[in-house]
Parts: structure tokens; C-alpha cells; sequence
């Protein structure tokens, strides 16, 4: 007789899926440098070590629908197999795809940020099981926006694969209304720092020549004694 395998354990605890989103919006924000959104090319894996087993990189193929060019191993353990390739809506049950389809044209479209609670749907050896998803727009190497970076946390027990999921809340930002306060601007640079002084007042025109004797006036006595020279008479 076959024994049913033993319901695996996501060895995280609650609020990792928090602290993983805020760190990708965190990143994401710091590779946006004033714009609406940050280039995928800018992407460096290395940026979110951290976060890169809960991460992917979502392709707009379609309106609403959006594929999997890369998927850390997380989403593979949800699914119970590889998800590179896949559309975002498998990892939904049938009535939660048409919601993720309208939240993924808006991250795209607006373009916007999608941050969204999911439920994972219950039965045998599915137990109950919360994940937090963040999905946030890249521009292709065409200007375009129609990639996105994004994470997906569950918390809890696994249990049988794969687990499909319900949208139970979610928020749209749009990007204008979330820009970053504006950087001041750098002060005006000041010239002691290239290594000399110089003043700031306006150019009144090439200065007055002087006059022989003011020029005497200043000049040090060994620069006066240099003037003359000793004429000896012949004997």
C-alpha cells in the first residue's frame, strides 16, 4: 500500500513576505533615478541576493497575461515544477485569473504597482496558506514598458502540489502619484573645493592698467634693487 507523503514545511516564518517586498520596492525605487520606471537591463541579480529565490521577471505577451523569463526556486516549490515560461494566471484558480489578468494590464499599462494578498485554495493535504505577491514594471531595451520585477512569498505549510491561489486583497499605485520627493538640488560648487579661491562677484571688464609709479609703490625693495645695476667708470 502506497503512503501518502508527508505535507512539506516552508521554512519561513510569518512576515518574511513583508520584509522580502519591501526590499525589491526598495531596490526597484533606487533604480528609478527620477524616471516612471527603471530599465530591465538595470536589473543585476546581485542587487537582491536577499530576495532572489522569492523573485521573477514577468514579459508582457498579451493584454492582462504576463510570462515567466526567470523564477526563483520558491515559485517552483508552490508549484511543484519549473514555472520559466509559464503564465503569471497558472499560479491562480480559475476565478482568481481573471483578476490577476486586470492587475497585471494595470502594472503594465498604467504603468502601476500591484501589491496583492493571496489565498491559497484548501483541500486534502491542502492545507491553509497566505502569500503576499509585488509586481513592479520595468521598461524593455525598447523603451516600452512590458516587463515587470516582482516577488511572490508564501507563508505557511505547503502541503500537496501544486497550490493554486484566490486574490484576496489588493492596491494599485500609480507611479506619478508615488514618485520619490524630488532630490534638492546640489548647491553650487565652490571653487576651495578644486583648490583655490575664487570670488563670485560680476565681471566689471579687464582691470585699469597701472601707472609706472604705482607699480614701483609696489614692489619689494629686492624687486626695486634688481631695477638697477652697478655702472663702474673706466679708470
Amino acid at each position: 500500500m502506497e503512503r501518502e507523503s508527508q505535507p512539506k514545511i516552508i521554512p519561513i516564518g510569518a512576515g518574511v513576505g513583508r520584509r522580502v517586498s519591501n526590499e525589491l520596492r526598495a531596490y526597484w525605487e533606487a533604480l528609478r533615478k527620477g524616471r516612471n520606471v527603471p530599465a530591465r537591463s538595470e536589473v543585476d541579480p546581485r542587487g537582491i541576493e536577499r530576495s532572489l529565490e522569492f523573485a521573477f521577471i514577468l514579459e508582457r505577451v498579451a493584454p492582462g497575461m504576463g510570462r515567466f523569463r526567470l523564477a526563483g526556486t520558491h515559485l517552483n516549490d508552490v508549484m511543484g515544477m519549473e514555472v520559466r515560461g509559464m503564465p503569471l494566471s497558472a499560479l491562480f484558480t480559475p476565478d482568481g485569473r481573471k483578476k490577476i489578468s486586470e492587475i497585471t494590464e494595470a502594472v503594465f499599462a498604467g504603468p502601476e504597482i500591484a501589491e496583492v494578498d493571496l489565498r491559497a485554495q484548501t483541500g486534502i493535504g491542502k492545507p491553509e496558506l497566505a502569500a503576499r505577491l509585488l509586481i513592479l514594471p520595468l521598461a524593455s531595451d525598447l523603451g516600452d514598458v512590458t516587463r515587470a520585477l516582482g516577488c511572490l512569498v508564501a507563508e505557511g505549510e505547503l502541503g500537496r502540489t501544486p497550490r493554486r491561489f484566490e486574490v484576496s486583497a489588493r492596491r494599485l499605485i500609480e507611479i506619478g502619484a508615488d514618485a520619490p520627493a524630488q532630490r534638492p538640488a546640489p548647491a553650487p560648487l565652490q571653487r576651495e573645493q578644486l583648490g583655490f579661491a575664487e570670488s563670485q562677484a560680476p565681471f566689471a571688464g579687464p582691470p585699469r592698467k597701472k601707472t609706472p609709479s604705482e607699480h614701483f609703490a609696489e614692489m619689494t625693495p629686492d624687486e626695486r634693487r634688481a631695477m638697477f645695476r652697478v655702472v663702474r667708470e673706466p679708470h
